[in-house]
């Protein structure tokens, strides 16, 4: 594959600096610079959506008939790129890349034409209900029970670490509908609505104080019978999809080499406590260059899933290899951090959020403030999406074949 961009991709990259010099506000990249969890808060991220919406650039990752770009990987690269170096906020995830992708390809023609619309509208906000209590890393245990009543589905069962369900106005969830099934053949994939007695939502906090993820609790929650996705049984079948999609479909290599370059300039700055910079310190410094070498490679593998995706085939189980190389790297690069501010970065403020009139002022820089946060909430990269040791299983078992 030739990575060296063309005239036309040089020209389409001017075109979205153009644009994020235009259209960005600077309130809006300053509450990306200083948002330490992986998901930014509605009011900067809904009004990122509703920028890109009205540009036709919001849902890249869909075909061009349901509303997508059309663009080819290396575009995609590119916006992703160029968005990661202007600090724009990150866009609602479970929605736009999870969700839209999957009805897509499994919804009927009605959830289509409503459901889609919507999410690009940010009209509707969604959450995921996988995880359960028992059934994280394992997740074909799921306990979660719909049975059909009075024409509709009736759902009892707990999900974990649901991400913005406070949020959130729908939630998609896989639940078992036949418990006589083998595990992975009697779940299946139904949209809920949040507003309902039957959902409830309990807070859980974070080691750095975010609100980002929640418990949500269904009690006879209800659900029509047309918002099953695909059919009864399918369910195992969709995640695996939205996995591949969540692992490989996004490109976080951009981002991490971004932040990776925010630290090589501020270590110019940053005392070594020795009457030097950081700078100076051989040690952090190639640990540093270590950190970059692996994010350009991952920038390569990450360019060759997209590649493939752009031929019409899935992305594939490699994508656990994204996923696993990106969630060490962002937990390297943020304990990267916390070396370079040293006592400073060790100050842990949580109240949120950390930008507007109304933030906390820093001990000493926002950077610096900001460090800590990160670190700490960047713990979860090796768990979220499926852990660690999920994707090396995946990794040794569907592309070493061993």
């Amino acid at each position: 594959m030739d990575l060296n961009f063309t005239q036309e991709e040089e020209a389409f990259a001017e075109e979205v600096r153009a644009f994020l010099d235009k259209n960005l506000h600077p309130y809006l990249s300053e509450g990306m610079r200083a948002t330490p969890s992986v998901f930014v808060e509605p009011d900067i991220g809904g009004e990122w959506q509703r920028i890109l919406n009205e540009k036709g650039w919001l849902a890249y990752n869909w075909p061009r008939e349901y509303g997508g770009t059309g663009w080819t990987p290396m575009q995609r690269y590119i916006f992703e790129r160029e968005c990661a170096l202007a600090d724009a906020p990150g866009l609602p995830v479970l929605g736009l890349k999870l969700l839209g992708p999957v009805i897509c390809n499994f919804g009927s023609e009605k959830q289509k034409a409503v459901i889609l619309p919507r999410v690009l509208s940010g009209e509707n906000y969604w959450c995921q209900g996988f995880s359960e209590p028992g059934a994280g890393s394992d997740l074909a245990n799921l306990k979660t029970r719909a049975v059909v009543k009075d024409g509709q589905y009736v759902i009892n069962g707990q999900k974990m670490w649901t991400t913005h369900a406070h949020h959130a106005t729908h939630i998609f969830c896989l639940v078992r509908t036949d418990p006589e099934a083998k595990p992975q053949q009697g779940i299946s994939f139904i949209l809920v609505d949040m507003d309902q007695p039957g959902v409830k939502v309990r807070p859980i906090i974070g080691l750095a104080g975010d609100h980002e993820v929640n418990e949500v609790f269904l009690d006879d929650a209800v659900a029509p019978l047309e918002n099953l996705v695909g059919e009864e049984g399918q369910g195992w079948t969709i995640a695996k999809f939205l996995l591949e999609n969540e692992r490989g479909g996004a490109c976080h290599a951009p981002k991490i080499l971004s932040d990776v370059r925010k630290i090589w300039r501020a270590a110019g700055t940053e005392p070594n406590g020795f009457g030097g910079t950081m700078s100076e310190d051989q040690s952090f410094m190639g640990d540093l260059a270590r950190a970059e070498l692996e994010a350009q490679a991952l920038e390569m593998t990450e360019l060759r899933i997209l590649a493939q995706m752009s031929k019409g085939l899935p992305p594939g189980p490699q994508t656990s290899l994204s996923k696993l190389v990106a969630s060490d790297l962002r937990q390297q690069v943020d304990g990267l951090a916390m070396r370079l501010y040293g006592y400073s970065g060790l100050v842990l403020v949580t109240e949120r959020p950390l930008y507007g009139n109304e933030s906390p002022e820093p001990l000493c820089t926002k950077e610096a403030q900001l460090a800590a946060p990160r670190y700490l909430n960047s713990r979860a990269w090796s768990i979220f999406g499926g852990t660690n040791e999920v994707q090396r299983g995946i990794i040794a078992k569907m592309v070493l074949g061993l």
